[in-house]
């Protein structure tokens, strides 16, 4: 298959044709030529107003729920969501069922997701069953194909546990995620303790959960000297520690959710489910602080923290509703919306291209003649209204639906096959 991008403006620090214009024939998967290419003949032509071309973006914390919960979500329709929102190549987490908890698992993913647009990575589990008890194989899953390792939505409680596990992937220079909450503080918590969670009588969570599980885990991977990713930031506080993390030399980092950019507490009041999120959306002031962050280089990355949820789990009462919201296919759109025009092209592409590959260790593909084809195509400047129809997730529980967006995913390029929205 030959396809041809015309007048394409790239963004890759990486390449020679950075910031440049130009036409990009790709022949079998490889990009073949970069230049002007007025009468070059494809199968397929793609032009666009104000068409632009990365490398294919990358998003680090994201649930496909399969196996064992294809009710929600299957790799088939994870995979038709993220391809949506641009992305290239998605880091899967644990939470299945069977549990990643070791190799047959790993392949089980590597092998059905092999062939197709989006590549797949998963994540392992630290510990068995995500249970907090005792460590998993993480070496044989490593071995097989996982890229990192997390408990998912049941992070590390026991720092002595942690501590080993911390120790034990540093042998083969491994990375543990870590959504930061001590769940001893505000088990029973809804959404973000404050004004707002006592005027609708719902039981709060404190961000110092988060703070707390923080300041721990950088003392813990500071003294194993091993590499920790904090994934779900709230709290500035715990952007203070990470980047003091950073400066003393410790191989931390940490993302942000566009959710967490978007909302606050304040959009609770309409007990809308869909907004019942884990970590859970804070204040206004929490909130632009951690925008600001994001511009001023103290996030490292954007993730989507993508999970779906059925009809049932979230129209019911609040207290009974399962938290997280799909968030893949809105991911860019929602942070034009957020930004406008403060955060440039080049810092996104930073965001969701060139940190999480290499804080996860992925290879880094690179617009040049003769690289193999991993890019985005997109429109910064296009705004629309998201709709219910345009969800290709299995479900449909997102708090964006009728938002209007700014920067549209026109389709990617990857493993030699194209994806058009």
């Amino acid at each position: 298959m030959t396809i041809l991008i015309r007048q394409a403006h790239i963004i890759d620090p990486l390449s020679t044709f950075h910031k440049s214009t130009q036409d990009v024939f790709i022949e079998n998967g490889r990009i073949s030529k970069i230049g002007s290419l007025p009468d070059q003949q494809a199968d397929k032509v793609i032009e666009a107003n104000n068409l632009h071309l990365s490398p294919g973006w990358v998003d680090v914390f994201a649930h496909f729920c399969d196996p064992g919960f294809e009710f929600k979500e299957t790799l088939e329709t994870g995979i038709a969501a993220a391809a949506a929102g641009g992305f290239t190549e998605v880091l899967l987490l644990p939470n299945t069922n069977p549990i990643v908890t070791g190799k047959s698992q790993v392949e089980y993913m590597v092998q059905k997701a092999k062939n197709e647009v989006v590549s797949v990575h998963p994540l392992g589990a630290v510990t068995k069953q995500t249970e907090g008890k005792e460590l998993a194989e993480m070496y044989d899953m490593k071995a097989a194909g996982a890229v990192a390792f997390t408990d998912g939505l049941h992070p590390v409680q026991s720092a002595g546990l942690l501590l080993k596990a911390l120790q034990y992937v540093k042998a083969f220079e491994g990375t543990i995620i870590q959504i930061p909450d001590d769940k001893t503080i505000g088990t029973y918590g809804l959404m973000n303790e404050g004004i707002i969670s006592t005027r609708l009588g719902l039981p709060g969570k404190p961000i110092l959960a988060e703070e707390i599980q923080v300041a721990r885990d950088i003392k813990l991977a500071r003294y194993a000297e091993s590499k920790l990713h904090f994934t779900g930031i709230t709290s500035p506080k715990s952007i203070d520690y990470i980047n003091r993390a950073k400066q003393s030399g410790a191989a931390i980092s940490c993302s942000v959710t566009p959710a967490h950019l978007y909302f606050t507490d304040e959009d609770l009041q309409t007990y809308d489910t869909n907004l019942k999120l884990y970590p859970p959306v804070r204040t206004a002031n929490e909130r632009d602080a951690l925008r600001q962050a994001v511009l001023n280089g103290g996030i490292d990355c954007i993730t989507t923290h993508h999970e779906p949820h059925e009809y049932d789990s979230k129209v019911c009462e609040f207290e009974y509703a399962k938290p997280g919201m799909i968030g893949l296919e809105t991911c860019y759109g929602v942070m034009g919306a957020v930004f406008a025009d403060a955060l440039s092209t080049e810092r996104w592409v930073e965001l969701v291209c060139s940190n999480p590959r290499k804080l996860m260790q992925l290879s880094q593909p690179v617009i040049k003649e003769g690289e193999p084809a991993n890019v985005t195509i997109f429109d910064p400047m296009a705004t629309y209204v998201f709709t219910e129809d345009a969800i290709r997730s299995k479900s449909k529980n997102s708090a964006f639906v009728g938002k209007e967006l700014k920067g549209k995913v026109i389709g990617i390029i990857n493993n030699n096959q194209l994806k058009l929205n």
